[in-house]
């Protein structure tokens, strides 16, 4: 690396955030490179921090700077605790509707704790993510045993497509629920990607020896 040159950030992502990530790191000009997993963990999390920090550990010997897109996501602290000592930080938040959306989010949840929330890539990939893996494609009289709870679907629009949109309610008519539209960018992740940077950069994640 040359004198001046800024440090290149590996990120390991979530699936769901990965072209967010991207995308920001591109219009903001950012030295990093994605390394995504795939967003159907969120199906298992338990199995999220065996994942990262298996990544982890086969980037360590590539970069100086390491960091992880990814809020708890149901790991209940696990994600924490396996990334705990290691030098390298996560996203601030929950989960990545939180991270997108923060206040709104809460603003939703207490208008209507029965909410099911929608990002851009979930509505996109509803049948790759959610219906195929919970196998309500082969078994459809399930729904309710896995969606009953919920009164309403709340679409968190990144960017609201005509595309995205007609995907949001198609997701939504699946799970027989209303469909909500918040438009809220994202400038959230952006803000909690910049942090994440800056801590990355800071402490420089030492690289393993050969």
């Amino acid at each position: 690396m040359s004198a001046g040159a800024p440090t290149r950030v590996g990120i390991v992502a979530c699936g769901a955030l990965a072209v967010h990530v991207r995308a920001i790191a591109k219009r903001r000009g950012w030295a990093l490179d994605v390394h995504p997993l795939d967003a159907t963990l969120h199906n298992r999390p338990e199995r999220i921090a065996p994942a990262v920090s298996e990544l982890l550990a086969t980037l360590r010997p590539r970069y100086r700077a390491l960091a992880v897109a990814y809020g708890d996501c149901g790991s209940y602290g696990a994600l924490d605790a396996a990334l705990a000592g290691s030098g390298v930080e996560r996203l601030e938040g929950e989960n990545c509707y939180e991270i997108f959306a923060g206040d709104a989010l809460r603003e939703a949840l207490a208008h209507e704790p029965g909410t099911y929330f929608l990002t851009d890539f979930l509505a996109r990939s509803f049948e790759h993510t959610v219906i195929r893996p919970l196998g309500l494609d082969r078994h459809p009289e399930l729904r309710d045993s896995y969606f009953g709870h919920y009164r309403r679907v709340v679409w968190l629009a990144q960017r609201p497509t005509a595309a995205t949109r007609a995907a949001a309610g198609r997701a939504a008519e699946l799970l027989g629920l209303p469909l909500e539209e918040r438009p809220v960018g994202d400038g959230g992740l952006e803000r909690a990607l910049e942090r994440l940077i800056a801590q990355a950069t800071a402490s420089r994640t030492p690289v393993a020896p050969a």
